[in-house]
Formats: structure tokens, sequence, C-alpha cells
């Protein structure tokens, strides 16, 4: 038995604020946030509910700058350059299973979702530091049985 409840990392992850983008935001507003809160990925959505439509990642950047390095940020919204094909999970998703979805799809960023409205978001950081909170408690409860 290593933990009452093996939901425990979404469940802290649901009580911290979700830093968001509207689909009517601009990239260069996108890009300021990313930076000022020093994140890799940004959920976009749609209205009021918080319906999931995309997300917005330094990737997305990257490829269009490579792309089109030209272009206006500041004119340009982050419809146009991110991804809509979302990877998501949902409140009961564990941790040993985010980062099994994560290594397969190749993503660093993955949102939480009720039906198809945005409740939070995870990173490879948050299931990594989970993953080693697990370890060590399984640890901790191996040494018990020796000493």
């Amino acid at each position: 038995m290593i933990s009452k409840n093996e939901n425990v990392l979404i469940s802290k992850l649901l009580d911290r604020d979700v830093i968001s983008l509207n689909e009517n935001d601009t990239i260069y507003h996108a890009i300021n946030l990313l930076s000022k809160y020093n994140i890799g990925a940004l959920p976009v959505i749609k209205n009021q509910k918080k319906t999931l439509c995309g997300i917005f990642s330094e990737r997305d950047i990257i490829r269009e700058l490579a792309n089109n390095i030209k272009n206006n940020l500041k004119k340009h919204f982050v419809t146009t350059i991110m991804t809509y094909k979302v990877i998501t999970c949902n409140k009961y998703t564990k941790s040993d299973e985010l980062m099994d979805i994560m290594t397969k799809n190749k993503v660093r960023h993955i949102p939480i979702i009720e039906g198809e409205n945005l409740i939070g978001i995870i990173s490879i950081g948050d299931v990594v530091k989970r993953l080693i909170e697990k370890f060590n408690l399984e640890n901790d409860y191996l040494k018990s049985w020796l000493y």
C-alpha cells in the first residue's frame, strides 16, 4: 500500500489557478504570459464556460517562427498557430498513466477537463514530482519492514 489516494496529483493541481488563453488573444499576448509565469503551454478556451479548443505551446511558437519569421505576432491570434488536437485527461487519471501518455505522445502538458470544460493543466514536471513522492513513500514503507 503506497497511498490511500492514487489521484493525489490531480487533486492537488485542481486547487491552483489555471492560466489560459482566449481564442481571440494574440500570439504576442500568449508569449508574454508564457514568459511572465515561466510556463511552457497554455490551454486555449473559447467561451465563458471554459470549453477547451486547443493548446498553445513553445513548440507552436518555434514552428511559426521557423515558417513565417516576418509575421507580426501582435496582430495574429493564437488560433492561427495553436495545436487543435489536444490530448487531455480527467481528474481520475493516475500519475503513472499520465507519464505513459506524455511519453507515447511526446507532449509535456495535458489539460485536465470535465466534459469539454477546462478545470486544470498538468505538466511533465508535476508528474515527475509526484512519481518521486510515490517512490519515496514506497521506500519508506519498505524500510519500515526492515528496521
